[in-house]
């Protein structure tokens, strides 16, 4: 199931700060009390936050407490869609005022991550944050200066990482599966000029900020990220350098931010990582492709398949479905699929942040796993916006360490 079929067209982003693994836990795991609910409120009740309240209202240990978003509609929309009662703020600072609420989900633009998820370290609020982590490298070195004084748990929206699926595809590859690894091939396309439809044209860009780069990393920052942090992960580094393309030759509508990006990461040992997006063809949608001299892994949002080079044995391959002595069988138009049983990955995310507050446990998907997928979301913007070769710089560690 995609993630956009999953978080439903629910209502649109908001700008809310501009007012101013251990083992992953199954849901029969988690168990509700008076002594182990976390009370969370909602920055940004969007599309994204906005469609992640049904899902909060599923997992007994997240109680819904409040929501938060600077546009009054937005703010109904997503209160309606809450199971129980809940208080509305058109303030986040407000919200994080009450004392009651132990975490909160940060769901606004990109561009206003790092001051909220300041403002609520402050607060001492437990922080779920979207992705991506941060804007630009200042933004991140910024908000990684006030974790270093907090105690509270930071998870990044990198949903993946909670993912059994990913998790187990991960360590199929870091055991040898697809053999030395040569390159990565991404992609996330859509069709569609990604605009939200504007009531107000007062409010172009409130709503429609992603077309703007004062408030948005577009495609890179909003798709990309997330493939971006999968093969940082995989390859437990970062890229050396990174070079790209990209243009606004589809869509002439006034956007800022590219239509279309094509991105090239180099990594240790020369592994290349190819990322694409584009707006204005679908095909194959989103996919990520890990090629090795063994074989091939290719991915979408919920599903695996393997792709064997030359010769093998079938008794071998009898063990990527996660059961034993399961005979295995080439699908149709695919690969030999990978076949483990997993909750869906925004889910499992939520339940793992649940998991992490209560046990006071560090979230697989952390700050430090979101700030260097960050870091390379940048990186891959001043290639393109600069037309340059961009490379990792020596401080970017101190940005997360």
């Amino acid at each position: 199931m995609k993630r956009r079929t999953f978080v439903k067209n629910s209502s649109l982003g908001a700008l809310g700060a501009m007012a101013t693994m251990t083992a992953i836990p199954t849901l029969n795991a988690l168990t509700s009390s008076k002594n182990d609910r976390i009370n969370i409120g909602i920055i940004g009740t969007g599309d994204r936050g906005g469609g992640l309240i049904p899902v909060i209202d599923e997992i007994p240990n997240l109680n819904l407490m409040a929501c938060c978003d600077i546009l009054p509609f937005r703010l109904e929309k997503g209160m309606s869609r809450a199971s129980g009662k809940v208080k509305g703020y058109s303030d986040y600072r407000k919200m994080l005022e009450n004392k009651d609420i132990d975490a909160v989900l940060i769901a606004t633009p990109f561009s206003t991550h790092s001051v909220i998820g300041i403002d609520a370290l402050d607060a001492g609020k437990h922080i779920y944050g979207e992705k991506t982590t941060a804007k630009g490298y200042k933004g991140v070195k910024n908000l990684n200066e006030k974790i270093k004084e907090s105690s509270t748990i930071f998870q990044t929206g990198h949903q993946y990482h909670s993912s059994r699926l990913y998790t187990h595809v991960v360590d199929l590859i870091k055991e040898g599966k697809v053999g030395n690894i040569t390159a990565f091939e991404c992609q996330w396309n859509r069709h569609g000029n990604w605009r939200r439809p504007v009531p107000n044209p007062d409010l172009e860009r409130l709503i429609n900020w992603r077309m703007y780069r004062e408030y948005s990393g577009g495609l890179v920052a909003e798709l990309c990220s997330h493939q971006i942090d999968f093969v940082n992960w995989v390859l437990d580094a970062v890229p050396d350098q990174v070079m790209g393309s990209g243009g606004i030759d589809y869509w002439k509508d006034g956007r800022e931010t590219y239509d279309n990006i094509h991105l090239i990461y180099n990594y240790p040992n020369g592994v290349k990582a190819k990322f694409t997006c584009l707006t204005s063809n679908a095909l194959n949608d989103y996919q990520i492709k890990v090629l090795g001299d063994k074989g091939t892994i290719i991915l979408d949002y919920e599903n695996a398949w393997f792709y064997p080079e030359g010769n093998f044995d079938s008794r071998e391959l009898g063990e990527l479905d996660g059961v034993s002595g399961a005979t295995v069988q080439w699908e149709k138009g695919k690969g030999i699929p990978i076949q483990i049983g997993h909750t869906h990955s925004s889910k499992q995310a939520l339940m793992d942040f649940s998991e992490s507050v209560l046990n006071n446990t560090r979230p697989k998907s952390d700050f430090v796993t979101g700030a260097k997928a960050a870091i390379a979301v940048q990186m891959g913007l001043d290639a393109m916006y600069n037309n340059e070769i961009v490379k990792w710089k020596r401080e970017f560690t101190n940005f997360y360490s």
